[in-house]
C-alpha cells in the first residue's frame, strides 16, 4: 500500500498534512491514463494482502519481509535506471528517507506479515484501512490542527468496528495479538505518511521510494539466514508469491501511484485507495476461499464508514 494521501479537492478525503495547491490539469489526450494508473495501484495494493497470506504459510514474517523488499529494491533499481532520475538527498533529508524506509518497508511489512499468520487477508486489509483516520489524529496532535467533530465521530465509529473485528477473532490469544499487529501496521502506515509529507519537498518520489526500499532491505538483512533456509524448503508457488509482492505491489504500484499523483490532485487520487480493502476481501474469497466472518464484515464496514465520516468534507 502507498504512503501518499494528500490534501483534498472538494468531495475528496481530507489530508491534514500537504499543501492545498491542486495539480495542473493534464492534457485531455492523457486523462484516461490517470484513472488507469490509479486503478492499477489500488488493485495491486489490494492484492498484496492476498500475496502475503499465500506466502505466509511457508515464509515467516521476517523472511517474507526481506524477500519482498529485496525483490522490490531490485525492480525499483531497474525502473529508476530506465528513468534516469535518481537524485540522492544529503544530510537530514537522507537520514529522514532512511528512517522512513525502515518504518514503511521494514516495520510495516513485519507487522502486517505477522498479523496475517492467523488473520485472513480481508480482515487484515480492513484493519490497515484505518490509516487515514490515524493520519488525521497524528496531524491534529503534531500540527496543532485540532479534532473537529466529524473526526471524533469517525474515530468512534471506526473503533467500534475494530471492537467488532476483535470480537469476531477472539477464539484464541494469537488472533487477538494478530488484530493488534494489524492495528500496529496501520499506525506505522500513518506515521510514515506524515514523515513522507515532510520529506517530499526535498526528495523526488521515485528516488525516495527506491532509497527507502533499499534502507528497509538493509535493516532486514539479519533475516537473511532464515530467508535462505525457507527459500530452499518452500514450494515454488510460495516463492513466486514473494516475487510477486516485490515486483507488483511494492515496485510497480509505487510507480503508477507517482505517475497519477503528478497529474491530478492528490485528494481525488487518495479517494480511490479506499477501494483497496473491499477489493482485498473479494480477492481473498475468490483466490483463497477465505471470507471474514459476518461479525468481522460488519466491523470492517464500520471501520470504512468511520474513515469516510472522518475524512470526507461535507458541503
Amino acid at each position: 500500500m502507498s504512503t501518499a494521501v494528500i490534501p483534498p479537492a472538494p468531495d475528496a478525503p481530507a489530508d491534514p498534512v500537504a499543501p492545498a495547491t491542486p495539480a495542473a490539469a493534464p492534457p485531455s489526450t492523457n486523462r484516461w491514463l490517470v484513472p488507469a494508473a490509479a486503478a492499477v495501484t489500488v488493485v495491486l495494493w489490494g492484492s498484496a494482502f492476498i500475496g502475503i497470506r499465500s506466502a505466509g504459510f511457508d515464509y515467516t514474517p521476517g523472511a517474507l519481509t526481506l524477500g519482498r523488499i529485496l525483490v522490490g529494491t531490485l525492480a525499483l533499481t531497474v525502473i529508476a535506471g530506465l528513468a534516469g532520475k535518481l537524485r540522492l538527498p544529503r544530510g537530514r533529508a537522507l537520514i529522514g528517507v532512511a528512517v522512513w524506509g525502515v518504518l514503511w518497508f521494514g516495520l510495516y511489512n513485519l507487522a502486517l506479515n505477522a498479523a496475517e499468520r492467523t488473520l485472513d487477508a480481508g480482515t487484515a486489509s480492513l484493519l490497515v484501512g484505518l490509516a487515514p483516520i490515524l493520519i488525521a489524529v497524528f496531524a491534529g496532535i503534531s500540527l496543532g490542527e485540532g479534532f473537529p467533530a466529524r473526526l471524533l465521530a469517525g474515530i468512534g465509529i471506526a473503533f467500534a468496528g475494530v471492537a467488532g473485528i476483535a470480537l469476531a477473532t477472539s477464539s484464541g490469544a494469537s488472533d487477538v495479538v494478530s488484530v493488534l499487529l494489524g492495528l500496529a501496521a496501520a499506525v506505522v502506515y500513518a506515521g510514515s505518511t506524515i514523515l513522507q509529507k515532510r520529506l517530499l519537498p526535498q526528495v523526488d518520489s521515485l528516488t525516495m521510494t527506491w532509497l527507502g526500499c533499499l534502507a528497509g532491505t538493509i535493516a532486514c538483512l539479519p533475516f537473511t539466514p532464515v530467508l535462505l533456509a525457507e527459500v530452499a524448503a518452500a514450494p515454488a508457488s510460495a516463492t513466486l508469491s514473494v516475487v510477486y509482492l516485490g515486483v507488483f505491489p511494492t515496485a510497480i504500484a509505487f510507480v503508477t501511484w507517482g505517475y497519477a499523483l503528478a497529474r491530478t490532485t492528490a485528494g481525488r487520487l487518495g479517494a480511490a485507495t479506499y477501494a483497496a480493502a473491499p477489493l482485498a476481501v473479494l480477492m481473498s474469497w475468490a483466490l483463497l476461499g477465505e471470507v471474514p466472518t459476518p461479525v468481522a464484515l460488519v466491523g470492517g464496514a464500520l471501520c470504512l464508514t468511520g474513515v469516510l465520516v472522518a475524512t470526507l468534507r461535507v458541503r
